[in-house]
């Protein structure tokens, strides 16, 4: 079905039916967005995709509400909102539309559920309240800022705001999918380059990319430092342990911390050495042979003090 109308509620909006929206106005960008309570609308009808509205779920006559007694829950129990539901059903064919290749649809579809459409339907059940400093700065919480304060008299100030915060929706979800697209590409040339590197524990990439989750899946745990080109010189990266957190397979030598040009030079004795960062994380050099260099005497450091 072709809709003509992608019908959810009216009134205050929320981030479960901003981000459906992103998806289904991707897909169908000929059909129009109307925000009703009205029965003649949330009543399941030809030519229409109704979301968290209408208080029933049902796919094949285009409704998907999740407020209703006996709503549809995840295999292992937790609740979807209409977010969830609708990438559910369309999330594989927007990325498709978003012109990922056919080999990665499957494995991306499930990485942005659990990662990014997962939170928003725990939040807007209830079922996950984020508490501390950070809590006002979810995104559900930050596209609910967008809503018209509460003494706005413009009767359109609510679908004003409503498409407002669509397009601030799209960019996050778009940027987000980029961006774990390219982590997707990035695995493959990382791949090739571990298996060039066999047993040494530096790994050497093209070019600026994510490696981790690619060293952590090849199960490359002899690697510690990797070395890669950036615009004007070339640099010298630390592995994180853990996906969180800055804890390091190994450091950079204590004695090049803080470092640049001549003095680290003169510490390291490799010309070319340009800047250690003081946190020991990473190091930059002049040339592809310097930064291998620092990098080779960094792993010999490391391994002497039992990395």
């Amino acid at each position: 079905m072709i809709p003509d109308f992608l019908v959810t509620h009216s009134g205050g909006f929320h981030a479960d039916e901003l981000l459906s929206s992103v998806i289904l106005t991707r897909l169908f960008p000929q059909a129009r967005i109307v925000r009703s309570r009205a029965p003649e609308w949330i009543t399941p009808g030809e030519g229409r995709i109704i979301y968290d509205v209408g208080g029933t779920y049902d796919p094949a006559a285009g409704i998907f509400d999740h407020h209703q007694r006996g709503a549809p829950l995840r295999d292992d129990g937790q609740p979807y909102s209409s977010f969830g539901l609708i990438w559910k059903h369309y999330g594989r064919d927007y990325l498709t539309a978003f012109g990922l290749p056919e080999a990665h649809v499957e494995a991306m579809h499930g990485f942005f559920d659990a990662s990014f459409v997962l939170p928003v339907d725990l939040t807007d059940n209830g079922a996950l309240s984020p508490s501390g400093p950070l809590a006002g700065l979810t995104l559900p919480a930050l596209l609910e800022t967008l809503k018209p304060v509460f003494d706005e008299a413009d009767p359109e100030a609510d679908n004003r705001a409503f498409h407002a915060a669509l397009a601030i929706a799209r960019s996050f979800v778009e940027a987000r999918i980029a961006q774990s697209a390219a982590k997707l590409r990035a695995e493959a040339i990382v791949h090739r380059a571990i298996e060039a590197a066999g047993q040494g524990r530096v790994l050497e990439l093209p070019r600026g990319m994510p490696f981790r989750p690619a060293i952590v899946k090849a199960g490359a745990d002899h690697l510690l430092f990797v070395v890669h080109p950036r615009e004007k010189d070339w640099c010298v990266t630390g592995i994180r342990r853990a996906e969180e957190g800055f804890d390091l397979r190994a450091d950079l030598p204590a004695a090049w911390a803080g470092l640049t040009n001549g003095a680290l030079e003169a510490v390291c004795g490799i010309e070319g050495a340009s800047f250690c960062h003081n946190g020991r994380f990473i190091a930059a050099a002049k040339t592809r042979e310097a930064a291998l260099a620092m990098a080779e005497l960094a792993v010999k450091e490391a391994l002497s003090i039992g990395a």
